[in-house]
């Protein structure tokens, strides 16, 4: 859901369909939450939906996510204004939590078994985002068979890919490109790169520094929050 005002990305103002009623578009986007309910279901668990209000979403628009989170299977789906009203706002989405905690019917399951080799970990892990196969690197190739010589095959995984898309370059049916795997042994998993990402966490679009600048005449910084 898009956000309320004023509304500025990378130091931009959003676009005019992020700052107007747009059901359809809304709609169109609920594929991906769709998704995101399956696949959280997948592990045996019920799932709730918040659905952040803010200042520029209308009625309609809220009410088509719940009615879209509903449909994919969620247990509750909950319209919410936390960021508005702190706690307050989050009242109903934490008594709906509550329920579906009470209401589970079946134990806590994983997408693989953990003695499984490390690309049928893979594997199924990129068939759960909608791609119908992987293609390994050289080097990802080569760290996969040493990680499976040292005895780390059976670590769980975290896969590092963009959080902007399921896929990589098609909503199904495309190839998962794993350009390396790379292990933290300490804290216990494995994880494979996907396609370009960076680990260097919490990077925006455009770095903050090109907003930071000094004002000459009174020698303050400008641009640090």
């Amino acid at each position: 859901m898009h956000g309320g005002g004023p509304q500025v990305v990378a130091g931009k103002p959003l676009d005019h369909a992020y700052l107007n009623e747009n059901v359809a578009l809304v709609e169109a986007g609920c594929v991906n939450l769709a998704r995101h309910i399956a696949n959280t279901k997948a592990y045996g668990v019920n799932v709730v939906v918040a659905v952040n209000m803010f200042a520029t979403d209308s009625e309609a628009e809220l009410n088509a996510v719940r009615i879209a989170a509903m449909a994919a299977g969620a247990f509750d789906a909950v319209v919410c204004s936390h960021h508005a009203h702190g706690g307050k706002g989050a009242v109903d989405l934490g008594i709906a939590v509550q329920r579906a905690c009470e209401n589970v019917t079946q134990p806590l399951k994983f997408l693989y078994p953990s003695d499984v080799s490390i690309k049928e970990k893979i594997d199924t892990i990129a068939r759960s985002y909608g791609a119908s196969g992987v293609e390994y690197s050289e080097e990802a190739e080569k760290q996969i068979k040493m990680y499976t010589r040292q005895g780390f095959s059976g670590l769980p995984f975290c896969m590092a890919k963009t959080q902007h898309s399921f896929s990589h370059n098609a909503p199904t049916g495309f190839i998962l490109p794993i350009r390396d795997v790379r292990a933290s042994i300490g804290a216990g998993f494995i994880y494979p790169l996907v396609g370009t990402i960076s680990t260097m966490l919490g990077l925006p679009t455009r770095p903050c520094f090109y907003e930071i600048d000094g004002d000459t005449a009174t020698g303050r910084v400008l641009g640090l929050s």
